[in-house]
Order: C-alpha cells, then sequence, then structure tokens
C-alpha cells in the first residue's frame, strides 16, 4: 500500500518560465460594521442634511477653478481672492481674454499663484479648443486637464453634477486614518474604501460631511471629542469622550 504523500511531496504544476507568484491583494479594511456606519452616517445626515462646499463658485467652471486655487490653501483664502477674479471673468473664454497677468493680479494672495494663474488659464484654454467652453462631467476627462487631480474632479463631479463621488482631501485622509473607517497610504487607497463600505444613500453628502466634521470637530491638533456626534462609535484610541454630542441640525 502506498503511503500518501506529505504536503512537501505533493506534486505542483509547474510554472511558467518568467513568471512570479503573486500572493492575494488585501484591500484595506475598516474597523466599523456596517451598522455602525450607517448610524454614523445617518448622524450626520441629521446634524447636516444639506451640507454645501465652502468654495465661493457661480458656476461649474468657477467651482473648478477655484478647487485647483484651493490647492494647498485654505477655502478663506480663496474665497478673499476670487470676487473680483469671478467679476471679470467667470467663463472659459473670458478668463482666456484676462490672460495670465491679470489672473495673477487677482489672486496673489493665494500660495503658489503664479503656477495657479498659468493653471487657469491653460485649463480654460483646454475647455475651449476641446469641451466647447463646458466643463465636462466626466472624471477622465477633468483629470486631463491642466492643474486637474483625482480630488479636484471628485468636487466638481459632485458639487457641480451631483454624482456621488468622494473626494479625498487631508480632512477626509485624516478621519479615515484616525479612527479607522478608511485606513490607508495614499488617498486613493482611502478613497477606495470609503467608497466601499458607505450605505450607497449616503455617498452624494458624505465627503462634504467628512470634510466639515474634519475642519470644526476631529481636527488635526486636537479633536473636540466633546462636540463629536458619533463619540460613541469612533474607535479613535486616544478619543477624549464616550457620549455623543447633542444632535442638532446646522
Amino acid at each position: 500500500m502506498t503511503k500518501p504523500k506529505s504536503k512537501k511531496d505533493a506534486v505542483r504544476a509547474p510554472r511558467k518560465r518568467g513568471t512570479t507568484r503573486r500572493s492575494p491583494v488585501r484591500r484595506p479594511k475598516t474597523k466599523y460594521s456596517p451598522v455602525e456606519i450607517e448610524e454614523m452616517f445617518r448622524r450626520f445626515a441629521v446634524q447636516r442634511p444639506e451640507p454645501e462646499g465652502e468654495l465661493a463658485h457661480t458656476n461649474p467652471f468657477t467651482l473648478l477653478v477655484a478647487v485647483v486655487l484651493s490647492a494647498q490653501a485654505t477655502d478663506a483664502g480663496v474665497n478673499k481672492a476670487t470676487p473680483a477674479l469671478f467679476t471679470a471673468a467667470d467663463t472659459p473664454q473670458a478668463m482666456l481674454a484676462l490672460g495670465e497677468e491679470k489672473v495673477g493680479q487677482c489672486i496673489r494672495t493665494i500660495g503658489l499663484w503664479r503656477n495657479k494663474a498659468k493653471n487657469v488659464i491653460a485649463l480654460s484654454k483646454a475647455l475651449v479648443e476641446e469641451h466647447g467652453g463646458v466643463v465636462p462631467a466626466d472624471r477622465d476627462a477633468l483629470t486631463s486637464l491642466p492643474g486637474v487631480g483625482r480630488k479636484t474632479a471628485n468636487v466638481v463631479l459632485n458639487m457641480a453634477f451631483g454624482q456621488p463621488t468622494m473626494a479625498v482631501d487631508t480632512h477626509v485622509f485624516r478621519i479615515g486614518n484616525r479612527i479607522g473607517l478608511a485606513p490607508g497610504k495614499t488617498p486613493d487607497q482611502v478613497e477606495a474604501t470609503l467608497v466601499r463600505v458607505i450605505p450607497e444613500h449616503y455617498l452624494r453628502h458624505a465627503h462634504h460631511w467628512l470634510i466639515l466634521h474634519g475642519r470644526y470637530v476631529c481636527k488635526a491638533r486636537k479633536p473636540d471629542c466633546e462636540a463629536c456626534v458619533i463619540a460613541d462609535i469612533c474607535k479613535y484610541p486616544e478619543k477624549t469622550a464616550s457620549e455623543p454630542a447633542p444632535l442638532v441640525a446646522l
């Protein structure tokens, strides 16, 4: 009687030349159950039923420009600089006519204003020449524009066109990692986990809720846990409150 072969003796299928054995891809995991995430975003929805972005704009084009200008700058700082700019030019055609020098004069108070002025003119030119002066409602088309990255495209798609996108800025990235909602080493990893775990009926406003929560409550230096509406759900090991703040619509 032949003895059964051990695992070490088991015959393995020959590996094709030039190939390597791949380990399975592990997706980042959230620390929360579906029930906890549902309750988390239910509370955000009660607190801010209709959240809005804080960048001042009048149409999809001015929104796109404002988001481009907000890179490495605050929304408040951008809002101080853009009224004069958007009064003079609120279309790609008008922005091109205004010219790089005058655009730069309008946004001199914003960091990296020289490069941003170049990008505003370049993206305006691309919109006129490639899209008939209309901001496209497509991520690939948006990210092909000068100065427009994935986060900027997601903001525009969400705010201008109502698409359920997840824009991962510094606040969303921090919250995703700090509380374990969507751990990730890159914004793309955090985004991928968030769109996977957040219930579909909350995705439309989810990125605004997380941004505002990070800006005013779960702050970078010192989280205000006493004012947090998800304090009892939060799994941040250094949180200072175990009871949620009263839910008041803002």
